[in-house]
């Protein structure tokens, strides 16, 4: 019967590391912990995991190799009977440049034996100074077991020189995948709550962050949007999570946006699990899903790859048990998350609003150290105490450590999603440090928004003026914020362009149009306030109609992004291009009184339409162009004349017309515009 490979492990008492080692040591092959083993191959692996691997270690003690503490790269490569070229490769594929004379750490040391087949005990130290190398996410086979770590191995430094105890954390998993396909829905299962229904347009529009306990493990989920427009707010939850899990809907396969998140995961370098959702629908096709992945380089296990995919459906919680023992196993394996709880606190704003009984509100994940209340915090330009903690049910906190998601009050402002938070050790220092910050940001998004490279300069001054749609974006948190200044900002062409005069959090004020109407000038199409999610305040919607100025309030981002690119259009000057619309045949000349004559014509093709503008060609010579002034059907005026019709036709200011010319008709179109 097929077994998987961690479930082989489960059963003998190993770890899936070592089972994964010995198997490819073996020969029987290099497997991933979630791969299933045939009938055949699983015969072979127990014949060959029958003796354990402790006995082989005990009979074979002589082969142990002694290495003293902060070896150098040249060094170790001496003690392990290898060129020092070697054990640079390795550190290489662990994403470390070395040279011959850097030390390294235990932690490291163990790691490139472990990859070079080699066992080794740490030693004592040298005498010599050292400095420390920090191992970085290794892969499966290259993780160090548990028991071959010494039972008192020093402690590892951090960039400040003071002591760490790192110590493993709970992994953060990000959710992405295309909009619809059940993000969402994958994360309410999991939870237990139910918030996908209030969503409008069945978009999430705020990242949110949760942590689940399995059997014992925690696990932090990061919930991002689907939309392509908050591509910004993906890129930020990829900064600080360790596993990307990729929804893909069964029945729907890879689509736009799962392929954007997919290129985000790629270049955030993070293992990726993909979860092939809505398994129970009778259109589903996993098959194809698999298919599919292969063209956008992740190659799932059951192609002999190495991305881990699972069948799951939100709806009815098939197969989400196997996801989840296989974010635990990409987690042992791979990812392998550490810590210090003691550390100076470090964290990232997931998320932040301003509450009307609350003040401002963050989300934090805190990453390094310990979050309690009272701390003082700094967040980009904003600094604060923390004044109550919450976990995601509401439960209130002291304290937090490492991977947990809470949500604080007490900043002085709104920061930016995304932003560092750090602890500050009193609030003068804290103030300090906010007000350093702030004049740094105030000063790059001045520089970035109004110097032009001479190029640039030269490149304006050709072009001549452009247009500016000016915009007040206004959003019920700071995510929001940022991911519509994201989406917006890059539109426009050589001829207009988005100006964000402004952009924060809350409801559209009366300072709002004031900031609006004190730019626009008396011109009423060249400036816009956005709402999302907002309401209005004071007296905004009288002064704004005082104004001229438009307020338009959303609930579903892609309709905003319309909206802001039709204010650019509007902004545009027609553009007009000739089609043709029919041609007809002069047959017969009707003479009339006063030297005016009728063209008694055939229409051979499309229509022929008064007020229209008409060529006349007498063979291959254009012999005339201008309007048409009547054109009849018997004594009947006609708007149009159609294919297959007679129609009789006069033309504005010219009568010298022969039997057989041809009258092509045309007229201009506007062209709809575009950025």
């Amino acid at each position: 019967m097929p077994v998987k490979v961690f479930e082989l492990a489960k059963e003998l008492g190993i770890s899936n590391q070592e089972i994964v080692s010995r198997l490819d040591k073996a020969g029987v092959g290099k497997f991933a912990p979630s791969q299933e083993l045939d009938d055949t191959t699983t015969i072979k692996a127990r014949e060959v995991l029958a003796v354990p691997a402790e006995t082989a270690t005990a009979a074979s003690g002589s082969d142990t190799i002694v290495i003293p503490v902060n070896v150098t790269v040249k060094e170790l490569g001496e003690k392990l009977g290898v060129g020092p070229s070697e054990v640079q490769k390795v550190l290489m594929g662990m994403g470390v440049l070395a040279g011959l004379n850097q030390r390294l750490a235990p932690d490291a040391v163990q790691r490139i034996a472990k990859k070079l087949g080699k066992t080794v005990v740490i030693g004592e130290a040298p005498e010599a100074p050292v400095a420390t190398v920090a191992a970085p996410k290794v892969a499966p086979t290259e993780k160090p077991s548990a028991t071959s770590r010494p039972q008192s191995a020093p402690k590892s430094f951090s960039n400040k020189g003071k002591p760490t105890d790192s110590i493993s954390r709970p992994p953060v998993v990000t959710i992405m995948g295309h909009v619809d396909h059940g993000k969402t829905s994958l994360l309410d299962f999991l939870r237990k709550a139910h918030v996908v229904d209030g969503e409008a347009g069945g978009i999430t529009q705020h990242i949110g962050a949760y942590q689940v306990e399995i059997d014992g493990k925690r696990i932090t989920f990061l919930d991002t949007p689907g939309h392509a427009a908050f591509s910004a707010m993906r890129k930020r939850g990829t900064s600080v999570t360790d596993i990307v899990i990729i929804v893909v809907a069964a029945n729907d396969s890879v689509m736009p946006q799962t392929e954007e998140a997919i290129q985000v995961a790629l270049q955030a370098k993070v293992p990726i699990i993909v979860a092939v959702n809505k398994c129970d629908l009778p259109d589903a096709n996993p098959d194809k899903v698999l298919t599919d992945l292969t063209r956008y380089e992740l190659v799932p296990e059951a192609f002999g790859g190495t991305v881990p995919t699972v069948n799951i459906s939100a709806k009815t919680g098939q197969g989400i048990p196997e996801l989840l023992e296989a974010i635990l196993l990409v987690t042992e394996i791979e990812v392998d998350p550490k810590a210090d709880p003691h550390a100076k606190m470090q964290g990232t704003i997931i998320e932040a609003k301003v509450d009307k009984g609350r003040g401002t509100v963050a989300t934090v994940l805190v990453q390094q150290g310990t979050l309690r209340q009272g701390d003082n915090v700094v967040a980009g330009g904003i600094f604060g105490k923390v004044r109550g903690m919450t976990d995601e049910r509401g439960t209130k906190l002291v304290k937090a450590g490492p991977s947990s998601p809470v949500e604080i009050i007490g900043l002085g402002g709104v920061p930016d999603a995304g932003e560092r938070i750090e602890v500050a050790k009193d609030e003068k220092e804290a103030r300090a440090l906010a007000q350093r910050r702030g004049d740094r940001m105030r000063e790059a998004r001045f520089t970035s928004n109004g110097n032009l490279t001479l190029e640039q300069l030269y490149a304006r001054l050709l072009s001549g003026p452009i247009k500016e749609l000016n915009l007040v974006i206004k959003a019920d948190v700071q995510g929001s914020v940022q991911a519509i200044r994201d989406s917006v900002e890059p539109l426009g062409n050589d001829e207009v362009r988005v100006r964000v005069l402004s952009a924060g959090v809350g409801p559209v004020s009366d300072s709002d149009v004031l900031i609006a109407s004190a730019d626009h000038q008396a011109d009423a199409k060249n400036c816009m306030i956005v709402g999302f999610n907002v309401g209005m305040a004071g007296n905004a919607t009288k002064k704004a109609e005082a104004e001229h100025v438009q307020i338009k309030i959303f609930s579903i981002i892609y309709e905003l992004i319309d909206a802001v690119k039709d204010g650019m259009l509007a902004l545009l000057p027609p553009i007009y291009e000739e089609a043709i619309i029919g041609k007809a045949e002069l047959r017969q000349m009707f003479r009339l009184p006063g030297n005016r004559s009728i063209a008694g014509s055939y229409v051979l093709d499309g229509v022929i339409k008064r007020n229209s503008s008409v060529r006349v060609f007498r063979g291959k010579d254009m012999i005339h162009e201008g309007p048409i002034e009547t054109l009849k059907r018997f004594k009947d005026d006609q708007r149009e004349v159609a294919t297959g019709y007679e129609c009789g036709i006069t033309l504005r200011g010219y009568n010298e017309l022969q039997v057989g010319d041809i009258f092509e008709c045309y007229e201009m179109r506007q062209i709809q515009r575009e950025l």
